[in-house]
């Protein structure tokens, strides 16, 4: 049995003291291949380094909405330097833009920023024909309106999916991934089960977002990949079948969104 972790930052500082350590044990594990995630330029570079280190890690690269310009004047430069990372991927390694989207919780005062550059990334993605992964936060409502408005030509995955019923529901409609992490097995998602139940076993993808919201037993410790088990296996109770299943099918979804070839 093999796992496919869909999100993680093991280009995070968190990760500074032992980061092949960890990367080599959670192989090991089972975690046979995962994701690293840019949000930055500097992120996404060391995303693409970490994944041209591993074969068995691919990269995203991309500008989140926590760390857009603060002025329209500098959006065009990011989005270029990250066309240039992709220009530099010699190895196929990058398989979608990310994470981009909207954040109204942290960022409350630039909004018109954000969805500037969510749609720019949009556009690039569509150039370099890869999917996209979305991080939204409070900004449900815009996020689809701007999905509605600006086709994804290959879609993408709602990383770390709120659990939220329109959003999935909608998001499902718009032919997009759900991906589940931590999260849904947090003892105070109420509604976790109802919401993995609308997400079939083919549209659906699972994640750590590590070193960030270990799952239970996990929670409060630093988080990595080795701990996507829990989160399958929650979600397996929830519909009732066994890991292997939910494994499997994850992990194929994974391989089938991304476009990954050649896998070893």
């Amino acid at each position: 049995m093999e796992f496919f972790d869909s999100h993680s930052h093991y280009n995070d500082e968190k990760f500074d003291d032992n980061r092949e350590e960890i990367i080599q044990e959670t192989y090991n594990s089972g975690v046979t291949k995962f994701i690293c995630a840019g949000y930055n330029i500097e992120s996404s570079k060391a995303s693409l380094k970490i994944a041209n280190e591993h074969n068995f890690i691919y990269s995203i690269v991309g500008i989140s909405p926590n760390d857009v310009p603060e002025s329209l004047n500098e959006i065009d430069l990011m989005i270029e330097e990250i066309e240039n990372i992709i220009k530099r991927d010699k190895n196929n390694k990058i398989v979608a833009i990310g994470e981009i989207g909207l954040d109204y919780y942290w960022n409350k005062e630039n909004k018109d920023i954000q969805k500037q550059v969510f749609i720019k990334q949009i556009q690039l993605a569509n150039k370099y024909n890869m999917p996209i992964v979305i991080h939204t936060r409070e900004a449900i409502d815009d996020t689809l309106k701007i999905l509605r408005e600006n086709n994804v030509n290959n879609k993408g995955v709602f990383h770390c999916c709120p659990l939220n019923r329109e959003l999935v529901k909608q998001g499902l409609d718009l032919m997009f991934y759900i991906s589940f992490a931590g999260p849904v097995t947090f003892k105070n998602s109420k509604n976790a089960e109802e919401i993995v139940n609308m997400v079939p076993l083919d549209r659906m993808l699972i994640e750590t977002d590590s070193p960030y919201l270990a799952p239970e037993p996990k929670r409060g410790s630093r988080n990595d990949s080795r701990n996507v088990k829990y989160i399958a296996e929650k979600i397996a109770e929830f519909k009732g079948i066994t890991l292997e299943e939910i494994a499997k099918h994850t992990y194929e979804n994974t391989i089938k969104i991304f476009k990954i070839k050649n896998c070893i």
